[in-house]
Protein backbone atom coordinates (compact mmCIF):
# COMPACT_ATOMS: atom_id res chain seq x y z
CA UNK A 1 0.00 0.00 0.00
CA UNK A 2 1.48 3.64 -0.64
CA UNK A 3 1.20 5.99 1.15
CA UNK A 4 -0.73 9.32 0.05
CA UNK A 5 1.29 12.48 -0.40
CA UNK A 6 0.59 15.40 1.95
CA UNK A 7 -0.27 18.53 1.15
CA UNK A 8 2.12 21.06 0.05
CA UNK A 9 1.00 24.95 1.21
CA UNK A 10 3.43 27.24 -0.39
CA UNK A 11 3.90 30.83 1.19
CA UNK A 12 6.74 34.05 0.13
CA UNK A 13 6.80 36.25 2.98
CA UNK A 14 9.43 38.53 1.39
CA UNK A 15 6.82 41.39 0.39
CA UNK A 16 5.30 41.94 3.68
CA UNK A 17 8.69 41.93 5.20
CA UNK A 18 9.67 44.60 2.39
CA UNK A 19 7.01 46.44 3.74
CA UNK A 20 7.74 46.13 7.34
CA UNK A 21 4.73 43.86 8.06
CA UNK A 22 5.51 40.71 10.89
CA UNK A 23 4.39 37.70 8.92
CA UNK A 24 4.79 35.38 12.05
CA UNK A 25 0.90 34.77 12.39
CA UNK A 26 0.46 34.65 8.62
CA UNK A 27 2.91 31.40 8.65
CA UNK A 28 1.23 30.30 12.22
CA UNK A 29 -2.34 30.25 10.25
CA UNK A 30 -0.38 28.66 7.46
CA UNK A 31 0.43 26.30 9.42
CA UNK A 32 -2.93 25.42 11.76
CA UNK A 33 -4.62 22.71 9.31
CA UNK A 34 -1.61 20.65 8.70
CA UNK A 35 -0.95 17.13 9.93
CA UNK A 36 1.99 14.64 9.86
CA UNK A 37 3.69 14.30 6.49
CA UNK A 38 2.42 18.02 4.94
CA UNK A 39 4.61 20.85 4.13
CA UNK A 40 5.11 24.22 4.11
CA UNK A 41 7.53 25.85 1.58
CA UNK A 42 8.22 29.32 2.99
CA UNK A 43 10.36 32.18 0.74
CA UNK A 44 11.88 34.42 2.86
CA UNK A 45 14.85 37.35 2.21
CA UNK A 46 16.98 35.89 5.10
CA UNK A 47 16.92 32.73 7.36
CA UNK A 48 14.77 32.68 9.43
CA UNK A 49 16.15 31.21 12.42
CA UNK A 50 13.89 32.00 15.08
CA UNK A 51 11.36 30.79 13.42
CA UNK A 52 13.17 27.38 12.95
CA UNK A 53 13.11 26.97 16.71
CA UNK A 54 9.73 27.94 17.14
CA UNK A 55 8.01 25.25 14.43
CA UNK A 56 11.01 22.82 15.74
CA UNK A 57 8.74 22.81 19.06
CA UNK A 58 5.50 22.08 17.17
CA UNK A 59 6.94 19.30 15.71
CA UNK A 60 8.25 20.39 12.08
CA UNK A 61 11.82 19.43 10.75
CA UNK A 62 13.16 22.02 8.28
CA UNK A 63 15.77 22.65 5.74
CA UNK A 64 16.88 25.62 4.85
CA UNK A 65 18.30 26.61 1.26
CA UNK A 66 19.68 30.05 0.11
CA UNK A 67 17.94 30.67 -3.57
CA UNK A 68 20.16 34.01 -3.93
CA UNK A 69 21.48 36.73 -1.52
CA UNK A 70 17.77 37.86 -0.38
CA UNK A 71 15.57 34.75 -1.16
CA UNK A 72 15.69 31.74 1.16
CA UNK A 73 13.16 28.72 0.72
CA UNK A 74 12.80 26.85 3.84
CA UNK A 75 10.90 23.95 3.74
CA UNK A 76 9.60 22.86 7.09
CA UNK A 77 7.74 19.31 7.06
CA UNK A 78 5.41 18.40 10.01
CA UNK A 79 6.48 15.35 11.70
Amino acid sequence: MTKEAGKVIELDVREDIAGKLDPFQKIMNAIGPLESGDILILHAPFKPTPLLGVLGSKGFSSEAEEIDEEHWKVTFVKN
